[in-house]
């Protein structure tokens, strides 16, 4: 079993996500943008992984990988960004790397499997 944090400042996305994990009785925590995440991260135990959208108001997906990875209490969490735009041109940008980046729209069975197998080898 999971605890996921999903952040995106779209509601169905985060419904969808919420429900996709949800299903196999997974804990899902959501934030809309990278400040409300990084509060959760901080004030909640034993998140296992944060699937986060890039673009989103006040705090982006780029900023929150930063601070997250600088953070030594939750720096080993595994984090997934998925973006509208140009994967190519984020992954050039972002000094810190995503451990996945994926494009939008996702196949929503293969972000779970990719989580899921994050989660597993982290555990063991």
């Amino acid at each position: 079993m999971m605890k996921v944090l999903v952040v995106d400042d779209d509601a169905i996305n985060r419904l969808i996500l919420q429900k996709l994990f949800e299903k196999n009785n997974n804990t899902v925590l959501t934030a809309q943008n990278g400040v409300e995440a990084l509060n959760i991260l901080v004030a909640e135990d034993e998140i296992h992984i944060v699937i986060t959208d890039i673009m989103m108001p006040e705090m982006d997906g780029i900023q929150l990988l930063s601070e997250i990875k600088l953070n030594d209490k939750i720096n080993q969490i595994p984090i997934i960004g998925f973006t509208a735009g140009d994967i190519d041109y984020f992954r050039s940008i972002t000094p810190i790397s995503f451990d996945r980046l994926l494009p939008k729209p996702m196949n929503f069975s293969e972000l779970y499997d990719i989580a899921n197998r994050f989660v597993s080898a982290g555990v063991n």
